[in-house]
């Protein structure tokens, strides 16, 4: 399932550093690395579209891309808001699944509450470490665990906090 951004975010920094614009040919994934070529194909209409990953996201449970405005235009589902998509690589690195892996447990618009998680999971967790995101509606801290090679072992711990600790998880590539 995909879905798009636009406004508020144009003009702000994705999370490859560059300013975002939502007229550009662009999306959010949250393990494929900057700079893959990804073609999005809309499974209810046939219309595709190629796109340039440069920012993480969503963190909503079934989506697994956020396209640009452009984008989302190109493939008809401004409207709807969301679709459903097939995604394939057309250009990135030759192995995608290189790189780290964690699993984000918490976004918190108080610091002192992902300090408070974070504690509480290092103790059980190593290592736990809080992401900053600086959204149009005010900085967010992400609290976040692990660090993998592997996306398999990432999706394993996400497993387990979701059945032990009840968090709402997302597998995401850590950025250096």
């Amino acid at each position: 399932m995909a879905s798009w951004y636009g406004m508020p975010f144009d003009g702000r920094r994705t999370s490859d550093g560059e300013i975002y614009h939502m007229h550009q040919l662009t999306a959010a994934h949250r393990t494929l690395p900057f700079g893959s070529i990804v073609r999005v194909t809309n499974l209810d209409n046939g219309k595709q579209t190629e796109v340039r990953i440069n920012d993480r996201g969503p963190f909503v449970a079934d989506r697994v891309i956020d396209l640009s405005l452009s984008a989302a235009a190109a493939i008809g589902m401004i409207g709807p808001g969301t679709a459903k998509v097939r995604l394939e690589i057309v250009k990135g690195p030759l192995n995608p699944q290189a790189g780290f892996f964690g699993v984000q447990v918490g976004a918190f618009e108080v610091q002192s509450s992902a300090e408070r998680l974070r504690r509480e999971l290092e103790g059980r967790y190593s290592p736990v470490i809080i992401a900053t995101y600086d959204s149009p509606k005010g900085m967010f801290y992400r609290v976040r665990v692990g660090r993998f090679s592997t996306q398999d072992a990432a999706r394993q711990l996400a497993g387990q906090l979701h059945s032990s600790d009840r968090f709402t998880t997302f597998v995401v590539r850590l950025d250096d």
